[in-house]
């Protein structure tokens, strides 16, 4: 399978996906059915999983498709260690994040999203990247384009306490970050990249 499969599959699913709220042709209708089928058999060939679930997961898409937005706290305590919490879902280890909810601004949303998964209030200070999970080696692969919004979040009060959605919340200096990364969150280099970011806070930002 072409190393650029994926991107493929995301094309041709916006295509299906847009051309359906639009087409009030039955033809057309017809047409942009097949191609979401294409686009989740292809995922399938690519993945091994299953086709009918994966046509579930691109129907229950509506609207003129775009991409995902994620966002993710970077935070570091006083002595360089950076916080990273231990996902419930797989029990890997990433950024403290999620998706953006619709109402609230980018910076509330890793705000909100540091403080459920790790229990520390934050303030957002400066984004630090703006990533396109196609260009990253992000493991399980995401069907939908995401871009991933990385902000420099400092502590204001709090303590650490795990979520729902988490099960440890622990700090670790660059030499200590665990090798079982949540990598379909944050990959490795995304996580060396924030720490020369910290001992470079002149540098400007990221971005794909």
């Amino acid at each position: 399978m072409p190393t650029n499969w994926l991107t493929w599959v995301q094309q041709i699913q916006a295509i299906a996906q847009s051309g359906l709220t639009f087409s009030r042709d039955i033809y057309d209708i017809e047409r942009y059915e097949h191609l979401r089928l294409l686009a989740a058999e292809m995922m399938a060939a690519a993945t091994g999983g299953d086709v009918e679930q994966i046509v579930e997961v691109f129907t229950a898409q509506a609207g003129y498709a775009t991409p995902k937005v994620d966002v993710r706290g970077v935070v570091f305590r006083e002595d360089g260690k950076l916080l990273l919490v231990k996902e419930r879902s797989d029990m890997r280890w990433t950024l403290p994040g999620g998706w953006c909810d619709v109402g609230e601004t980018p910076a509330e949303n890793v705000v909100k999203e540091v403080f459920e998964e790790s229990g520390f209030l934050t303030r957002a200070v400066k984004l630090l990247a703006v990533y396109d999970n196609h260009r990253h080696p992000h493991e399980p692969r995401n069907p939908f384009q995401t871009y991933k919004l990385m902000f420099r979040c400092e502590i204001v009060g709090g303590e650490a306490t795990a979520g729902v959605e988490t099960a440890v919340v622990d700090f670790f200096a660059e030499h200590e970050i665990p090798a079982n990364l949540s990598r379909g969150r944050v990959t490795d280099q995304q996580i060396a990249r924030v720490f020369a970011h910290y001992h470079h806070p002149e540098w400007s930002t990221d971005f794909d």
